[in-house]
């Protein structure tokens, strides 16, 4: 099948720039995103609708089976959240749910102690962002429903603690695979005496977007600063409508089970603890592996580092699922209540599965059209030195927010960030490589394409949209913020002089969002 480059095209912007427009403007996600696959596959076949056709049936079964065996990464992540909306709805239907709701009226007082309570633990299960939206979204949301706190301020919290806890963590999938581009970089480039763990942790005070949208989750979390469409959402969710019933269930909903009288707290604790250990044990035992196939001595970072995501996430949620049925029945729940659970539970998944799904079928065509090269090569010579680190802060975020990926956006635009620095001042390799790692943070906590961004929704059970536009604001302030710091460090070459000029910014900001959500 003959596939047209589009390399050095601006038309392979247009696919995911129609996908996106047409998906906030309709908020119909999977119109959108077949309209732009579509579109995509038209440009890559030359228009011819025989072989347009031919690509998209070939790029949709590579999702399952690829190279003469099964996609093991993306049936493992699909089986990972059919058998979490499983776990979810048997925590729900044991009546754990509901015990661990009237506990913790007697220990969480607030609507603040609630959100903040979401935010700790969401700091806390920080080993991927994938599992960090699904577990603490299904622990949280008993809480935050009991104190009318909306699903999009939920899908909000989940994903503020996700990709920016991830990638400022070491000892998570992110921090694995990022220091191991940047070890890469750095060795082509000849820094060889350099400790790549000791450089990723020197590079964290420098990722601005990360450090400083976790900042504002707090205070927003803290102080109740809703403004934009999350203004409406939170006074929606006052008078008893935590979503948007006039678009249906959201993903991950699991509202018309019954509930026995007979859970205890523990049903939902134990579950989720043994998912955690068991999910922590598969990645460190696959990473382990790796490294003895590899004849490497054994150690955490480099077992993190090789480690098998998603065969992890989906052995460690049977283990789980185990564990939720056991309990189950040791709390007298009938068994044709938990197979009824567990149905609907997986059914529940679904809408989030067929959003996953189109987002990596048009992730595959913009790979196709490299579209992520294209927004890279934007970054030219001539642009000032000094103004590098906040176009390389721009261009990432708009890569990332084009093609849906930020680990794609690190692999495309790290070592272009290195080369520019080499080529002029190497004292700000690490300013520069840190910009890149911010922007496609950013980048991505605002793309309605990003699989990160879905899985919030359907950890949160909201609907998708409303999570895009209801997140937005808070990451464009986060995003300026970040953009005035990368100028000011670029000219000053200072990372005191960025941060407290972030700082400052945000002191501003937080001012503003208090005046506006007041008003």
């Amino acid at each position: 099948m003959m596939i047209i480059s589009y390399a050095d095209s601006a038309l392979s912007v247009l696919p995911p720039l129609v996908a996106i427009l047409l998906a906030i403007l309709t908020r119909k996600v999977l119109l959108s995103l077949g309209l732009g696959i579509v579109i995509g596959a038209l440009l890559l076949s030359d228009f011819s609708v025989i072989a347009t056709s031919e690509y998209i049936l070939h790029t949709v079964g590579q999702l399952v089976w690829k190279d003469g065996g099964l996609n093991n990464w993306n049936v493992y992540i699909l089986g990972f959240l059919v058998v979490l909306g499983m776990i979810t709805a048997l925590i729900t239907v044991s009546g754990s749910a509901r015990a661990f709701a009237d506990w913790a009226k007697q220990h969480i007082r607030s609507k603040r102690d609630a959100k903040l309570m979401t935010m700790f633990l969401g700091c806390v299960v920080f080993i991927d962002d994938y599992f960090n939206s699904l577990v603490v979204g299904s622990i949280s949301r008993p809480i935050t429903d009991r104190y009318h706190i909306s699903r999009a301020k939920l899908a909000y919290i989940l994903d503020s603690t996700a990709a920016p806890i991830c990638v400022i963590s070491p000892v998570s999938s992110w921090g694995a695979y990022i220091i191991a581009l940047i070890g890469g970089i750095l060795t082509a480039h000849g820094f060889t005496d350099s400790g790549y763990l000791s450089v990723f942790m020197q590079m964290i005070p420098m990722n601005f977007y990360a450090v400083f949208s976790l900042l504002l989750l707090l205070f927003v979390a803290a102080f109740g600063l809703d403004v934009g469409p999350m203004r409406q959402h939170e006074l929606n969710a006052l008078r008893g409508n935590l979503f948007d019933e006039s678009k249906g269930q959201p993903p991950g909903a699991v509202s018309d089970l019954p509930e026995a009288d007979t859970g205890k707290v523990m049903g939902l604790f134990l579950p989720i603890a043994i998912l955690v250990f068991a999910t922590i044990y598969f990645m460190v035992s696959s990473g382990a592996d790796a490294l003895a196939a590899k004849d490497l001595p054994f150690n955490v970072l480099g077992a993190f580092e090789n480690t098998d995501v998603s065969s992890s996430l989906f052995f460690g949620s049977i283990i789980g699922l185990i564990a939720t049925v056991i309990l189950g029945i040791q709390q007298k729940v009938e068994l044709p209540m938990l197979l009824s659970g567990m149905l609907v539970g997986a059914r529940s998944m679904l809408p989030a599965i067929y959003i996953l799904l189109f987002a990596w079928t048009i992730a595959s065509v913009i790979g196709e059209l490299e579209t992520g090269k294209y927004m890279a090569s934007l970054a030219t010579d001539n642009i000032p030195f000094a103004m590098l680190p906040a176009v390389l802060f721009l261009l990432a975020g708009i890569t990332a927010f084009s093609t849906g990926t930020s680990w794609g956006t690190f692999g495309i635009m790290l070592p272009i960030a290195a080369d520019m620095a080499m080529g002029s001042d190497s004292t700000m390799m690490l300013p520069m490589l840190a910009a890149v790692l911010s922007g496609a943070v950013f980048g991505d906590h605002c793309s309605p394409i990003s699989d990160t961004t879905i899985l919030s929704s359907t950890g949160a059970s909201c609907h998708h949209i409303d999570h895009v536009v209801t997140q937005l604001p808070y990451a464009l302030i986060a995003a300026l913020i970040s953009f005035v710091g990368y100028i000011v460090l670029g000219f000053t070459g200072s990372l005191i002089a960025g941060l407290l000029c972030c700082s400052v910014m945000f002191a501003i900001s937080i001012v503003v969002l208090h005046f506006v959500a007041k008003k």
